[in-house]
């Protein structure tokens, strides 16, 4: 009877799970398309930071990106009841962490240190969530999974390692950057929580109207805003807004409604290589052998992480 049982609950399921192996290409693909993304918003913003102050920059990119979520809700006729109760204060925690707080002080941190400096600050982001997701969400990591992230740490070391011996760095800026990752994992801890099952369109759309919020207020208050509408200023705003906050964002919260947040955040660990590559091809900047080195090395521990299969039991995270 408990065998029949199980089967009856296995085929209540059964639409869903084909559902998800219609996904898998998409499933496959989003790593390496929210990689590619993220990181060329390195390149972006260190064009972009030539002409605009930081925190008007990422005011003025999360601003953009409520904009376009606001006029889908209505193109699109979507509810928000969906959002009832506690669900909208929950997105808006989560988007202000993310979008906000992880924007804004590292955009600061550009102007005090080398942004590949900030890239290895941001290393930190799988090793931290990974930790506070086995200690605060019960979830639970393989040993080559463990393996992967330690892997992924080294490679990120190897790609700006040299930079950060040959070039002095400031103490200031390296925290604003690590205060950028609290404000990441933060509020991917907290996504992974409370939001999960919340619809895609406007959940977003509320994380964005916060994030946007707590921006524009910080740029009001924190700085002299400074703008020079250039070609080059307003190309580097439409694609982080656009690529980068919208398509790379999207990505980012699809895996995680799909996996850990420890799977989900080992592609940061790609990200450092990946820029270095794009800073290359986009800015001619020298790509050495030690930054190809610590881009296979990352890519190995990324690739251990996210095919490692997930425990059989516990994992607070899996999707319902």
């Amino acid at each position: 009877m408990v065998f029949c049982a199980r089967q009856r609950r296995l085929a209540r399921y059964a639409p869903a799970t084909r559902l998800l192996e219609r996904g898998a290409p998409t499933a496959r693909l989003a790593p390496l398309g929210f990689v590619l993304l993220w990181s060329s918003s390195f390149v972006a913003a260190k064009t972009g930071l030539r002409h605009l102050s930081p925190l008007l920059f990422v005011a003025i990119r999360l601003s953009g990106c409520a904009l376009v979520l606001v006029l889908a809700m209505a193109a699109l006729r979507r509810s928000w009841r969906c959002l009832g109760g506690w669900r909208w204060a929950h997105c808006a925690v989560a988007g202000a962490l993310i979008n906000a707080c992880g924007l804004m002080a590292p955009h600061v941190g550009f102007l005090l240190v080398p942004a590949a400096h900030v890239a290895l600050v941001q290393s930190l982001t799988p090793l931290l969530t990974a930790v506070l997701g086995v200690l605060l969400l019960g979830e639970r990591l393989r040993s080559a999974q463990w393996l992967g992230l330690a892997l992924g740490v080294s490679g990120v070391a190897l790609v700006v390692g040299l930079a950060a011996v040959e070039s002095p760095t400031r103490l200031e800026g390296l925290a604003l950057a690590f205060l950028g990752v609290l404000g990441l994992v933060a509020g991917t801890l907290y996504f992974g929580r409370f939001c999960r099952n919340v619809p895609a369109l406007p959940g977003a759309t509320a994380q964005f109207l916060a994030a946007a919020a707590v921006s524009a207020l910080a740029a009001a208050t924190l700085e002299t805003p400074r703008a020079e509408w250039t070609g080059a200023t307003i190309a580097a705003v439409a694609w982080n807004t656009g690529a980068v906050s919208l398509g790379g964002m999207a990505l980012y919260f699809y895996m995680l409604t799909r996996g850990t947040v420890a799977r989900t955040t080992a592609n940061f660990y790609l990200v450092p290589g990946t820029a270095a590559v794009l800073g290359w091809v986009f800015l001619g900047e020298r790509l050495r052998p030690l930054a190809i080195l610590g881009l296979l090395v990352a890519s190995l521990g990324c690739w251990l992480v996210n095919t490692a299969p997930e425990p059989s039991e516990g994992g607070a995270l899996s999707a319902e």
